[in-house]
């Protein structure tokens, strides 16, 4: 494998070559110098398309891209286009000894150093007029320098391989360049074998070039540098993207690799990244190991600090939180000691959120004042991103802020206008990498305060605009919680069907593939325990919390579901020791208002329950007074209806209905089936409730009062099944049907009564069939 020539940086010259003897015109230089530049330029993951990106994703340039980019760009010469005159040039290379020549004329090319010029001028030489010359320092010259440099470093035997290699890769254009220069007579190989009588089936020709017209890939087609750019690009798309290396590219890599006698230190990165995606953790260690020893041997301590950084990240998703703690604190040391900056804001950052993940395993660092509190971490990291122009930091650091503000039930309007300041740092900075996070926190906050639709917007944004160039991780969680908005009105086969357009190749990571595996349970499990399916529904929860993924969120949406599962069940001591085990689990870093609503308003249901409404109601009324000052509306309404529940035990009708009433339109923006039927359940009750106490007063049962809410009871009643049955919740259809057979059967309506109560066994039996 040659260090850094390859025939198609052979072909690059000659174009150089044609454009510098000035038979490109200005209609065609732009677009052949934006060739040019695309295939020299480094590969830039995630970088803006251009019209020549397709050249930049290859690691070597093929000869049909030439083509593709000079057939259609006319000359100076009439009739001749700039691929005639590449093909010209390229075919006057006719033998090895030509090459060295074209070689070590190609500093013809670039403007006469000073010492030259001083020298011309000694000589008594004119200055030349008229031609033009690439400036040394230009991206042209210097690579046209460095292909001249390392020409002169090959050994023999490498320049005939490259000689051989120039041979095979120009090979299929003969035909085109005989078309169209008929009076040259060349052999399609060497010139010196016509002025011997020998073509290329002769025994010397076999011995010198082998086969000629083998179109097999060739290991002098590439070098060590384009291996280098390829593992680079491949890289920073890992580091961008999450996820493994695909089979083919892999396959293709390893090819490449074992084509040369160089092993560059990136290929034990790129392996090292590879192992961590696939959850092969001895091999992740054994491939950074390796990586840093090599890196560390020829650049002394200037990266120790980056394998301290990511052996510390490799280590917390091994399990290891505490030796991960010690190696970004050690991380932390050293980037203070050499004074790098980016590596040091990257540690503190990673420090801040591994905190809020794992807070008992940050006592520690916390106590020692390195961190500070919540909001002087953040404080440090947006001065700190300020100072070094670390715009992605700021971006997060501000997100953060809003998160947190969010999560204690702070200023909702501080928190808009730090989505939005990271919002326009994202779209003036170009940050693709941060609008996931931003999308998915303005996707939180707008279901917080009860507006549904726009937090169905926001995913819907970053599923259509953002998806392909975001990490993998935001995009799944993006597709989790538009897939939770469709659930929860009943949607879910299309649910469903969202979560399955994940293509296989994506979740082949070991950490995504368990992500995507809790949020698919997490929605079937909502769906089994609305349709009474125990038996499913306690199979998916102990599948589930076996899984044990290291995400606060879900462990807290596993616990919310399993005490609903508890509480349908009527296992409401069960219900209450996880409400109390959930409660202990929360930590001041960790904590976040929905969360305390939540378990407040579960805790108020339980003892409403169990025949304890008055303990219930200081419960109800302090989730409700929580959510009212923290702006958190969908707990509101909530904490709501969990008070009218227990105002219903103590028989106060009028002020649930009164209370109920006045938040309905507000539910039923929410777009939650289950919230909007519990709702009208307990409208039912109430004005049931009602009619009951005109009835003990001594009013008839046709008075119109008491009609009029029996009448306004029944088309809430209908208003409930129908919620219900969005959501395929069998046991509150069954409820409803009850309920409806006893308004019925107390209006004297007995026939209406049966049927009623004849589809109460209808579904009843349904439920246990399926």
């Amino acid at each position: 494998m040659s260090r850094y020539l390859t025939p198609s940086k052979t072909a690059l010259l000659c174009l150089i070559s044609i454009y510098t003897d000035g038979v490109v015109p200005n209609s065609s230089a732009i677009d052949v110098l934006s060739f040019l530049v695309s295939c020299l330029s480094s590969l830039k993951p995630g970088s803006p398309r251009s019209p020549f990106d397709k050249w930049e994703n290859q690691y070597s340039v093929s000869i049909t891209d030439f083509e593709d980019a000079l057939s259609t760009r006319p000359s100076s010469i009439p009739g001749r286009s700039v691929w005639d005159l590449f093909l010209r040039k390229v075919w006057s290379i006719d033998s090895c000894d030509a090459l060295e020549d074209f070689f070590a004329n190609v500093s013809d090319m670039l403007v006469k150093t000073r010492e030259e010029q001083m020298r011309d001028r000694d000589n008594g030489l004119a200055p030349e007029v008229g031609c033009m010359r690439l400036s040394r320092c230009s991206p042209l010259g210097a690579f046209v320098r460095r292909a001249q440099l390392e020409f002169t470093r090959l050994q023999f035997h490498d320049s005939v391989k490259l000689w051989k290699g120039f041979v095979q890769y120009r090979l299929s254009t003969y035909r085109a360049w005989a078309k169209r220069n008929p009076s040259n007579e060349q052999s399609i190989v060497d010139i010196n074998l016509p002025m011997l009588g020998l073509d290329t089936s002769s025994s010397l020709a076999q011995v010198a070039y082998g086969c000629v017209g083998d179109d097999a890939e060739d290991e002098s087609y590439i070098s060590t540098k384009d291996v280098e750019r390829l593992l680079e690009f491949q890289i920073g798309e890992l580091q961008r993207l999450g996820g493994r290396v695909p089979e083919g590219m892999k396959a293709q890599l390893e090819q490449i690799i074992a084509s040369g006698v160089t092993l560059p230190n990136l290929v034990h990165y790129l392996r090292f990244l590879d192992a961590w995606r696939a959850g092969d953790y001895p091999m992740a260690f054994d491939n950074l190991h390796r990586y840093f020893d090599y890196t560390l041997h020829s650049r002394d301590r200037s990266s120790y600090q980056y394998a301290l950084l990511n052996l510390a990240i490799l280590q917390a998703d091994f399990g290891c939180h505490g030796e991960a703690v010690s190696a970004m604190q050690e991380a932390v040391s050293i980037a203070r000691e050499s004074h790098d900056m980016n590596c040091l804001n990257f540690c503190m950052s990673w420090l801040y959120h591994f905190g809020k993940a794992f807070p008992d395993q940050m006592r520690d660092v916390q106590n020692t004042g390195m961190l500070g509190n919540e909001k002087e971490g953040l404080a440090f990291l947006k001065a700190k991103a300020k100072e070094t122009e670390m715009w992605s930091l700021l971006s997060t650091t501000l997100l953060s802020e809003a998160k947190l503000e969010l999560q204690n039930g702070e200023s909702l309007a501080s928190s808009m206008e730090h989505i939005v300041r990271a919002s326009h740092l994202n779209v003036t900075k170009d940050l693709l990498n941060s609008m996931g996070p931003q999308l998915l926190l303005q996707t939180t906050l707008f279901s917080r305060i009860g507006i549904t639709h726009l937090s169905w917007l926001s995913s819907e944004i970053f599923r259509e605009c953002y998806s392909s160039r975001a990490p993998f991780e935001d995009y799944l969680r993006s597709t989790f919680r538009s897939s939770q908005l469709l659930a929860q009105q009943g949607r879910y086969k299309e649910a469903s069907a969202r979560m399955n357009e994940i293509s296989p190749e994506k979740l082949r990571s070991l950490k995504s593939n368990q992500h995507w595996t809790v949020f698919s349970g997490i929605l079937k499990l909502k769906r089994q325990i609305y349709r009474n399916e125990n038996v499913a529904a306690d199979y998916l929860i102990s599948q589930l919390q076996a899984i044990q993924l290291p995400d606060h969120d879900v462990s807290l949406m596993l616990s919310f579901l399993s005490i609903e599962f508890m509480l349908r069940q009527g296992n409401y001591s069960g219900a209450l020791e996880t409400v109390e085990t959930t409660a202990r689990s929360l930590h001041q870093d960790n904590f976040d208002v929905h969360t305390q609503v939540k378990l407040l308003s579960l805790k108020a249901r339980i003892l409403e329950r169990t025949g304890q409404p008055q303990r219930g109601f200081s419960l109800a009324m302090r989730a409700a007074s929580i959510s009212h000052r923290s702006r958190f509306l969908p707990g509101l309404w909530e904490s709501i209806c969990v008070l009218s529940g227990v105002l219903l035990s103590l028989e106060e009708f009028e002020a649930v209905e009164e209370m109920v009433e006045s938040i309905m339109p507000q539910v039923l923006e929410s777009n939650d089936c289950d919230l909007a039927a519990r709702a009208y359940s307990l409208l039912v009750d109430a004005n049931m409730g009602v009619a009951g106490k005109l009835w003990a007063k001594g009013q008839g049962p046709n008075t119109p009062a008491k009609k009029e809410y029996m009448n306004r009871a029944l088309a809430y009643l209908d208003c409930a099944y129908d919620q219900y049955e969005e959501i395929e919740d069998i046991k509150g259809q069954c409820e409803m049907m009850a309920k409806k057979a006893t308004v019925m059967h107390l209006t004297g309506d007995l026939v209406l009564a049966n049927d009623y109560a004849a589809k109460y066994l209808d579904l009843q039996r349904q439920g246990e069939v399926e």
